[in-house]
């Protein structure tokens, strides 16, 4: 595994869990498997469900932005702990902010998968690129002094070891996180922007330029 450096992970280090940021990452998982997303879940397409649940978050964090954006990359994240390797040290399995294991392995289990035209066809597809999306979106809409952007994708890298999907980021990896930059920045002027609007842009293009 690579060197990696993630000052944004650290936020959760020590949380309770009646803090802030764990009822949020607890509200979104609840919404994920409750009985009135899994009406949309039948009748609505994968980047339809993932506008559901921002709106659903905007609306339960009081239309905060930025901490709309935080929780929802980490109540989308499909694992519970990291592998951190620090240079001079050894590789440390870092929790992060998570719910019970049985809200969990639910949330994963309705998590939206499908997002790219490419996206692969399994129980898993592309759920870990939520994480990717929102992170970069996060860092991009709350950020205006540093740009931290790049490193959501080593934040997510680690994601991917865990689940042994593969061994070094991908292209689609990075689109996700670029694509949550852009998302991120248009929040900053257009609040009704929806996330599917950004990520539908990655199909669209690819037929548009493939035809």
């Amino acid at each position: 595994m690579r060197h990696i450096f993630i000052p944004f992970i650290f936020i959760t280090s020590l949380f309770p869990q009646q803090s802030k940021l764990y009822k949020a990452v607890e509200h979104i998982s609840n919404y994920i498997v409750s009985e009135r997303f899994n009406k949309l879940f039948k009748t609505n397409t994968d980047l339809q469900l993932i506008d559901s649940i921002y709106v659903n978050q905007l609306k339960y964090q009081n239309y905060d932005y930025s901490e709309t954006l935080l929780s929802l990359t980490f109540a989308l994240v499909p694992v519970r702990k990291i592998s951190i390797k620090f240079p001079l040290l050894n590789k440390i399995n870092y929790p992060l902010i998570s719910v019970t294991d049985s809200l969990f392995n639910l949330k994963n289990k309705y998590s939206p998968k499908y997002i790219f035209w490419d996206t692969p066809q399994n129980d898993f597809g592309d759920k870990d690129k939520l994480s990717h999306f929102f992170g970069s979106a996060f860092i991009s809409y709350s950020s205006n002094i540093f740009d931290f952007v790049d490193l959501i994708g080593y934040f997510v890298e680690v994601f991917e070891e865990n689940f042994k999907l593969q061994s070094t980021i991908d292209k689609r990896d990075m689109m996700a996180n670029t694509l949550g930059n852009i998302f991120g920045k248009m929040l900053k002027d257009n609040k009704n922007i929806l996330p599917s609007q950004i990520l539908i842009t990655r199909t669209l293009s690819h037929f548009r330029f493939n035809q």
